[in-house]
């Protein structure tokens, strides 16, 4: 196993990681320094510190930073803003990047980092799912207010929490643009809830955990990211049908890392078959990522987001 940790010069937070991977791990540790962000776009750094396991970046969600040479921070196990993983969070992910890949465990792994531990954020967080499921929108910031009031925290600084742990994203302008698995634009993942709301999912594995998370039925529409030709997955009473039958889901991530919405969303599609999937994957080698078949998939989408509504 390859640790290597990039960091701009003189950064005050690589000691503090530098010695909490020797209290995990005898592995060699190498140190880059990385002076502007171009470099930081070559070798994959999401602010100083970052941690390369094997060339990945398994904190990648963790923090709010994007490649650049910017400062970073991470969450701990209690959700609040640190300088550096936590011993027992660097232990974790040594040992996962250990083990055999188990299909989505990286994926499910960071997307579990972005659920909100705050009450506050959480219950914000809820609404605004809600709000997706129940309309197709994103709810407007002044209707949140009223769960916000009392506690010390403007709706504006929670949103800004949710973004920065990257379980929503803003827009420039401070509206929601999207919260996992919806979005407030269109995509190529378009999804009907119980036959009367129309939503659009991030990607195929979010548009799959709809039915979970609201425990309701559901039909996709999507399409083949390669041909154009359409597939549809209809969920009725939580039995799942593919049309066309062979159908299957890849997902992939770009190795810079960022939020979901920017390094895996674009490459977590359906494809009408394996082979159809095989030949994208050929043609995309910079892409890594694996081939899900239904049932695999199906899996991955509750496993994300059947916690979210969770009471």
């Amino acid at each position: 196993m390859k640790l290597e940790v990039l960091h701009v010069p003189d950064c005050p937070n690589l000691a503090p990681l530098l010695q909490r991977l020797a209290e995990v791990t005898d592995l060699p540790v190498s140190a880059r320094v990385i002076d502007n962000d171009a470099e930081a776009a070559q070798f994959g750094m999401a602010g100083s510190p970052t941690l390369l396991i094997d060339g990945h970046d398994l904190f990648a969600i963790a923090g709010a930073c994007e490649c650049g040479v910017s400062c970073r921070l991470y969450r701990d196990e209690a959700g609040q803003l640190v300088p550096a993983p936590s011993a027992d969070q660097l232990r974790a992910a040594l040992t996962a990047a250990d083990q055999p890949t188990v299909p989505g465990e990286i994926l499910s792994a960071w997307r579990t980092r972005a659920l909100p531990q705050d009450p506050v954020e959480k219950a914000i967080h809820q609404a605004i799912l809600r709000a997706f499921a129940a309309t197709g929108h994103p709810p407007a910031s002044a209707h949140l207010d009223p769960i916000s009031a009392g506690t010390g925290r403007s709706t504006g600084e929670v949103l800004k929490a949710l973004h920065e742990a990257d379980a929503i994203r803003l827009a420039p302008d401070g509206q929601i643009a999207l919260a996992y698995p919806f979005s407030a634009t269109p995509t190529r993942h378009r999804v009907r809830i119980d036959d009367r709301v129309d939503v659009y999912a991030m990607c195929a594995i979010d548009a799959l955990g709809i039915a979970a998370m609201l425990d309701r039925n559901t039909r996709i529409e999507s399409a083949d990211v390669a041909t154009g030709d359409p597939i549809t997955v209809t969920t009725t009473a939580g039995h799942t049908n593919w049309e066309p039958a062979g159908a299957v889901a890849f997902i992939g991530a770009d190795a810079g890392g960022g939020p979901s919405a920017d390094s895996c969303c674009d490459y977590l599609n359906f494809f009408t078959d394996r082979a159809a999937a095989e030949a994208w994957t050929a043609s995309h080698p910079a892409v890594p990522g694996q081939i899900l078949d239904q049932a695999a998939a199906e899996d991955l989408g509750a496993r994300l987001f059947r916690p979210l509504l969770a009471p």
